[in-house]
């Protein structure tokens, strides 16, 4: 068996995915090939490096502090993006919430984050590197349009992973993965609808129409995807754990009370559906 496990995205909402891989953690359930888009990502490497808890320490202690987000981090000229990246990707995991490089560099599976070319306007799924270089493709993934500026990794500049895949659990699948472990940001009824915002961003982004293209089409693609996904699941070929209520919860969302509450009902999902998990892991 070769288990891959993917993780959505959702920015604040991924709190709940951090419940989810808590208890996995506890049931020591690690993956032989992980990807994650955007939040998922960024967050899903403390799982990696078995760090039971540092996602939800992060929430209650740092997510609602001015200096983690905020509109005056987009305009200030040195950092140009809704998140203080230097606090949330250097300070934190270095200082304040060490995050265990060590541990990371001795998983033995695969992991990459999944990005978005700039020019092509088509997800690519780059390897996660293991030490502090990491950050660029932590924050490529994360680099939703206008509240981050493109990040240049190599010869190329790309965007948050989700524009073009926002649930990329087919790559899992072209890795050989046999089995699959899907981890939603939402509700299983929920139906994206186009963003009435998308036009003045297209207009930001002209020089980039690929990705003007991506914009205009991600909720007919994700609607999609989420049919695809919930009929694979109903085949028995992927096991999908969502939330069945976001308290709250939007996507720039700090107030501790409610992070802590969803990262809670990520984490009672996980148990509730532990066993059904095991069997399908078993079969």
């Amino acid at each position: 068996m070769k288990l891959g496990i993917t993780m959505e995205g959702g920015a604040s909402r991924t709190i709940f995915s951090c419940g989810v891989t808590d208890a996995l953690l506890e049931e020591n359930i690690m993956p032989d090939y992980f990807i994650g888009v955007s939040a998922g990502i960024a967050f899903g490497v403390s799982y990696l490096s078995g760090q039971k808890g540092r996602n939800l320490e992060l929430a209650k202690n740092y997510m609602g502090d001015k200096r983690y987000m905020g509109a005056r981090h987009l305009f200030n000229r040195k950092n140009r993006s809704y998140y203080n990246l230097p606090f949330v990707f250097r300070e934190i995991p270095h200082k304040l919430l060490p995050f265990d490089y060590d541990a990371f560099g001795r998983f033995p599976g695969k992991v990459a984050a999944c990005v978005t070319n700039i020019h092509t306007g088509k997800p690519e799924y780059l390897e996660v590197p293991r030490g502090e270089e990491q950050f660029d493709t932590l924050v490529a993934s994360c680099a939703l349009p206008v509240l981050f500026q493109p990040v240049k990794i190599g010869k190329h500049y790309y965007l948050d992973g989700g524009l073009s895949d926002s649930v990329p659990y087919k790559q899992a699948i072209a890795e050989g993965c046999d089995k699959n472990i899907v981890i939603l940001t939402r509700e299983r009824d929920y139906i994206k609808k186009a963003d009435r915002s998308v036009g003045a961003i297209g207009k930001l982004y002209k020089k980039y129409p690929r990705i003007v293209e991506d914009l205009k089409t991600r909720p007919e693609k994700y609607n999609a995807c989420m049919k695809e996904l919930y009929e694979a699941e109903s085949r028995g070929e992927v096991f999908v754990i969502a939330p069945k209520e976001a308290p709250g919860v939007g996507r720039t969302e700090g107030r501790a009370d409610r992070l802590v509450a969803l990262y809670q009902e990520g984490y009672r999902q996980a148990k509730e559906q532990m066993a059904e998990l095991k069997k399908y892991l078993e079969k």
